[in-house]
Order: structure tokens, then C-alpha cells, then sequence
């Protein structure tokens, strides 16, 4: 395959056939007061399609909203897919966690739609539209197939919010129709957490509106020892951002002292959503043999090894 640009916040640290585009994304504020991520972020992704980031900080109720909000939207990244699996050498309650979640990444309560009505009384417009239910729900089904899974669980709360969740289920029940070969249920979202703390084996893929994905995908991330060891990947109809979604941890900036997992699973997806099947396959083997080695491990995996130490050891293992 012929080398590609590829936008990335962050060096190679195992070669591959990737030309790498390394851009800033340190947010800029604009002459309308706007904060936004630089134009030559924008502008590379747009070009290459295809971009590996770090995390973004989002202030807490004030300032700018998300900017990764806003690069999904920019982007029309539909779908975000975060699988989750028990990793041997990370311990944790669960040893038989395989699930993906499969969130939709562009509307719904993070729509950013909110007012003030009366000093006092503040709304915020859930959106929920046919075209964006349905794709992410063909997306789920398409994934299902692809990766050898068998189930698609729709998440939702259609019991209280009829119209909104009820126009969701309704294109998921539509795109199942169209897979048959494919399993699929409808389920509450608190029914799901539920049984997903009991039995994760229970579930397969789940796929649902944004704020139940951004909830369930974080509660399957601790099942398998955290967001430092969850890949993420927002798919677009002509593009993909693939990320690391754990908090920035400024308190560790610049000490060597971070857990670069999540990140370089996250790569691995990138690779493969590039089909460079053959050396995604070779760095996720390295990577599980050392995480399961269990001699080389960062401070939030239970060990003392610093960043590069880690990274080393991956290295060794390939």
C-alpha cells in the first residue's frame, strides 16, 4: 500500500507505511470570540481523511464547548466505536468482557441546543433525526457483520421519551430487517447497566443515542480497567478520527508518566480502518504480551515503569 498523510498529535513510535502530518489542535480563540481548534487541524484531516489525536480539555460548565463535539460535527463523524475486552495482565472484577459500543456521535443532547427561558429556567433540545438514527444503526449491523459478531442490542429509554428515542428504535428495527442473519434486541439503558455490571457476556454490540453512548461506553471502559486502556474511533461517511478519551492529566504533563494503552489501541484501529491488517495485527500482540508480561507497566496499571519504558517494551516485543 503507498504511503498516506495522516493527521496525528503525536510522533510514530513504530514505522509504517504512514507519512504523518503533525498538527497542533490547541484551541484558538477567533475574532468572534469563538474558541476552535486551529485552521490547519482542520484543513489536514479534511485532506488526509484520516486523523490520530490526544485528548481535548473541556471546561466544566463555562468557556468554550467541546471541541471534540465540534470536530465530529466538522467532520460528519457519525459513529463513535469504542470495543472493550478484558486485557490478561490488566486485573480487574471481570475476566470476559468482549463488547463494542457503538454511540452516535453528532446529535442528540449534545446538540448544544440551549437557552435560558426565564432567569432561573434553563432548556436544552435533545435532536434525534431519521437520517443520523439510521445510519449509525446501519453502521452497528455493517460492523456486526464485518467482525464476526452475532447481536446488536438498541439502547434506549423510548418509554419516556416516545418520540425522540421512538424515531431511533424505530431505523434500528428497520436496519434489522435488512440483516437477518444478524441478532438484535431492544433494551432501557439502565436495564442495561444493570445486567452489564452482573454479566457483560450477556452483550455483544450495543448501539444508541449520544449521551447513553458517552454513558454506557465509559461504564464498559471500566469493566476492562479503565479509559487508559480503550481504544476510540469516530467513523465518518469519507473519514475517521480515531482517539485516545481519557481526561487530559495535566498533573502528569511532561513527567514521563503517562499510559500511552489507549492511545496506540486506538492507532491499531486506525491501521486496520486503513487495512494495514498485517502490522495493526503485529504492534496489538506486542502490546497485549507486554500488558500480560506484566514487568513493564505504567503507575495506573499497578506498575512503576515511566511512558518510554512501556513504549520500550512494546517495542522489544514485536
Amino acid at each position: 500500500m503507498s504511503e498516506r498523510s495522516v493527521l496525528s498529535t503525536t510522533p510514530a513510535v513504530v514505522q509504517v507505511p504512514i507519512q504523518w502530518e503533525v498538527e497542533d489542535v490547541t484551541p484558538i480563540q477567533g475574532s468572534d470570540g469563538k474558541f476552535s481548534i486551529p485552521q490547519r487541524a482542520i484543513d489536514s484531516i479534511l485532506k488526509n481523511k484520516i486523523g490520530l489525536k490526544g485528548p481535548l480539555a473541556t471546561p466544566i460548565g463555562k468557556g468554550h464547548k467541546s471541541l471534540n463535539l465540534l470536530i465530529r460535527q466538522i467532520f460528519g463523524l457519525y459513529a463513535n466505536v469504542r470495543p472493550c475486552r478484558s486485557l490478561d495482565g490488566v486485573e480487574t472484577l471481570y475476566n470476559d468482557v468482549n463488547v463494542v459500543t457503538i454511540r452516535e456521535n453528532t446529535e442528540g443532547e449534545y446538540s448544544g441546543i440551549e437557552h435560558e427561558i426565564v432567569p432561573g429556567v434553563v432548556q436544552s433540545i435533545k435532536l434525534i433525526t431519521k437520517d443520523a438514527s439510521h445510519r449509525v444503526a446501519d453502521y452497528a449491523f455493517q460492523y456486526a457483520i464485518s467482525n464476526g459478531r452475532s447481536r446488536v442490542t438498541a439502547v434506549h429509554k423510548a418509554n419516556i421519551m416516545r418520540m425522540s428515542d421512538g424515531l431511533f428504535l424505530e431505523r434500528c428495527r428497520m436496519c434489522a430487517e435488512q440483516y437477518p442473519s444478524i441478532g438484535y434486541e431492544e433494551m432501557y439503558l439502565d436495564t442495561v447497566c444493570l445486567n452489564m455490571v452482573q454479566d457483560p457476556s450477556k452483550f455483544d454490540v450495543l448501539v444508541m443515542p449520544n449521551l447513553y453512548g458517552d454513558i454506557l461506553s465509559d461504564l464498559c471502559a471500566g469493566l476492562i480497567g479503565g479509559l487508559g486502556v480503550t481504544p476510540s474511533g469516530n467513523i465518518g461517511k469519507d473519514g475517521a478520527v480515531f482517539e485516545s478519551v481519557h481526561g487530559t492529566a495535566p498533573d502528569i504533563a511532561g513527567q514521563d508518566k503517562a499510559n500511552p494503552t489507549a492511545l496506540l489501541l486506538s492507532a491499531i484501529m486506525m491501521l486496520r480502518y486503513m487495512e494495514l491488517n498485517e502490522v495493526a495485527d503485529r504492534i496489538e500482540s506486542s502490546t497485549y504480551k507486554t500488558l500480560k508480561e506484566g514487568k513493564t507497566l505504567t503507575a495506573d496499571l499497578g506498575g512503576n515503569a515511566t511512558c518510554t519504558q512501556f513504549t520500550q517494551a512494546i517495542i522489544d516485543n514485536l
